[in-house]
């Protein structure tokens, strides 16, 4: 991914308001990245991850970061919540199916990648076998004008399939029964291989294709897979998937705070947070774990962090993890302003998502300037009087203000609905001044 740091942060603009510090910080890890893999090897090694701690209260962007982080980048990118790992020992995913997600991921990219190269002969594999079942086959003894004229009836459909104008069409068609791919995390590698012997094994009293009676439409898309499989060199892709998963993985691990323990709680001794802290120290410290695809080392996989840190302190991790973590950056709480520029300024922000969903009845939808502006207020002000949820008020919000019209929308079909302040305050004030209401409505 050859974006400046520059770059990074105008794309993250469009999506997340504020939080400068955090997209800097984000943006420069990233770029460090790229220049670490144009070095010499020698030096390569010793250039380590400069892990990322982010501080913030809930609705900030957090989470809105990482994920149009992710379709961003081309380099394999997950996001885990820390708190659904225990201990090994106990019932629950093991800190180290992060890494086996990872790779998954890593695959998925590699193999669109593989797929977007050998595009021309899979649709050429695909055309094929479909015009193949369109038409009668050809006889030996045809002549050499009715072969001609066979090739143009095979170019002519061809190109209607191509256009999709026989998608509709039904056919008999033979496919190829494809191999049971394990990808569940959470099993040790051994267990794997013990359930794709047994996978193989009864595949291989069976060897017969499935044939079935489907459209054009759904044989394209079981004749691509079909295609992909004999087409891309499986090993390759892993090998590939492993080391940019080891060299460019990132892994963003939200709700770390729900694995700290506050000294004065009584669940200091709690094995199942302090346990998955100790687990995932190794793992972010770098070490090698196997997966059915191979060993993979995580010293040089990127850890972006995340918490509100509501009920604890970021002291409260057990001090090697604290350690591990050397970027910190706190997110601000959000204002009325920035609450208004998220509805009018972020790309697909809310108010585009309704007026997109109401024209589908159509409604044209339409927001007044001090419709927006009331709108945020409220938000602002809710927020402070109960429990601050930052950017995700304003889901609440526009609910209970659009709820009459999102009802009603048949009787207003080829209308246009103009949301003023006044129907913004005869909705919201009254809840909001009421805190008891508030904290269940709102």
């Amino acid at each position: 991914m050859d974006m400046t740091p520059k770059e990074i942060v105008a794309y993250l603009d469009n999506y997340v308001i504020g939080q400068r510090d955090a997209k800097k910080s984000i943006a420069l890890a990233l770029r460090t990245r790229y220049r670490r893999m144009q070095l010499d090897p020698t030096i390569q090694d010793d250039i380590m991850p400069k892990n990322i701690l982010m501080i913030g209260s809930t609705g900030v962007g957090k989470t809105e970061i990482s994920r149009h982080l992710a379709k961003m980048m081309r380099v394999p990118f997950i996001k885990a919540e820390a708190s659904k790992y225990t201990e090994v020992g106990f019932v629950g995913r093991d800190v180290e199916s992060m890494i086996r997600d990872l790779i998954v991921a890593s695959i998925s990219i590699v193999k669109a990648e593989k797929e977007e190269e050998n595009l021309e002969k899979i649709e050429s594999y695909i055309l094929n076998k479909i015009v193949e079942k369109l038409l009668s086959p050809l006889l030996a003894s045809s002549s050499e004008e009715e072969k001609v004229q066979r090739e143009k009836l095979e170019v002519e459909m061809q190109e209607k399939v191509s256009n999709k104008e026989l998608d509709d069409t039904i056919i008999k068609i033979d496919i190829a029964k494809a191999s049971i791919e394990f990808n569940d995390t959470n099993l040790p590698p051994e267990m794997v291989k013990i359930q794709e012997s047994f996978t193989k094994m009864f595949s291989s009293l069976s060897k017969e294709n499935n044939s079935m009676e489907i459209s054009i439409k759904e044989a394209k898309e079981l004749l691509r897979q079909e295609a992909s499989a004999k087409f891309l060199d499986m090993a390759t892709i892993h090998i590939e998937a492993l080391r940019r998963a080891e060299n460019g993985g990132i892994i963003f691990l939200d709700e770390i705070d729900k694995i700290a323990v506050n000294s004065k709680s009584e669940g200091r001794n709690d094995p199942s947070k302090e346990g998955v802290q100790r687990d995932l120290l190794p793992i972010v410290e770098g070490s090698s774990v196997t997966t059915k695809y191979g060993v993979i080392k995580t010293d040089h996989i990127l850890f972006i962090a995340a918490g509100a840190f509501h009920l604890c302190k970021p002291s409260d991790l057990i001090p090697e993890l604290q350690g591990r973590f050397p970027l910190r950056v706190e997110l601000e709480s959000l204002d009325e302003e920035s609450l208004y520029k998220i509805m009018i300024q972020t790309k697909n922000s809310l108010l585009r998502q309704y007026t997109a969903l109401l024209h589908v009845e159509g409604v044209e939808l339409e927001f007044s300037e001090e419709a927006i502006r009331a709108i945020a207020k409220l938000a602002h002000k809710t927020n402070e009087l109960t429990e601050d949820i930052g950017a995700r008020r304003l889901h609440t919000v526009l609910e209970k203000v659009l709820e009459e019209i999102s009802f009603h929308a048949d009787e207003y079909k080829g209308q246009k609905y103009l949301v003023t302040p006044d129907l913004v305050h005869q909705k919201l004030d009254l809840v909001v001044e009421d805190q008891d209401l508030s904290r269940y409505i709102l």
